[in-house]
């Protein structure tokens, strides 16, 4: 490591003096990741959001999309969208075969084309089958996956799965939006597990949305942050 330089008066520079020395590289060489709460969207990168407060679906979505929006920035983590990938090749995959198969019966005899639409039929219910069953318990409630990598000494991979639902209201609680996130972080190509965490929290939906359905982004992005930071402590230290 570079020795700090000295002032010209002989005095050591300060820490912060010391890391404006270091440059580029002593950010990557921290042992813990950076706080998002240091990483706040500024208002002018934010859209106004507005939803029905009445309609679940859309208060979970509105908070799945602030979920992805946030963690999705060049400075944080890289989105995976493997799920969406599948989903959609299934999805188009149908399709194509729905409508070879219509193509081939509407050129060829009714009699003639029988077998093959008949194929062509079970393979669409089967890849719309298998779709669906993706979808529900591969998927499930998973909102973003995400992805960096940085050197320390070493590449390190850090990976994170966040997953949401709506918790129904109970008594007197209203109903609220309920995050859960996985983090892994580990080195040589994942044989190495330096940190895992895991670590959920759930906030009411009145919380983010004041009662013209605006969202409180800052909040929210707040709230994430935290849950994020708290899911990524390195326990070992």
């Amino acid at each position: 490591m570079t020795r700090p330089r000295k002032a010209r008066n002989g005095a050591t520079p300060s820490p912060s003096q010391a890391d404006d020395n270091e440059g580029p590289t002593a950010s990557t060489s921290t042992t813990r990741p950076l706080s998002l709460l240091n990483l706040a969207l500024s208002p002018s990168e934010r859209d106004e959001v507005k939803v029905n407060n009445s309609n679940l679906t859309d208060l979970k979505n509105a908070c799945d999309d602030a979920v992805k929006r946030f963690l999705s920035r060049p400075d944080l983590f890289k989105q995976i969208h493997t799920h969406t990938d599948v989903r959609l090749a299934l999805g188009w995959a149908s399709v194509f075969v729905a409508a070879g198969t219509a193509y081939y019966g509407w050129k060829v005899e009714f009699e003639q084309s029988k077998p093959v639409v008949w194929a062509g039929l079970i393979i669409y219910v089967l890849l719309t089958a298998l779709q669906a069953l993706y979808a529900y318990f591969v998927e499930g409630d998973v909102v973003f996956v995400g992805k960096r990598k940085t050197f320390e000494k070493r590449i390190v991979t850090e990976r994170i799965t966040l997953s949401s639902h709506t918790t129904p209201s109970k008594s007197s609680k209203p109903p609220s939006y309920h995050l859960t996130a996985t983090y892994v972080r580990s080195a040589s190509g994942g044989k190495s597990l330096l940190n895992r965490g895991n670590a959920s929290q759930g906030r009411g939906y009145t919380t983010f949305f004041d009662e013209k359905g605006t969202m409180d982004q800052e909040r929210f992005e707040t709230w994430v942050a935290e849950l994020v930071d708290k899911v990524t402590e390195d326990k070992s230290q």
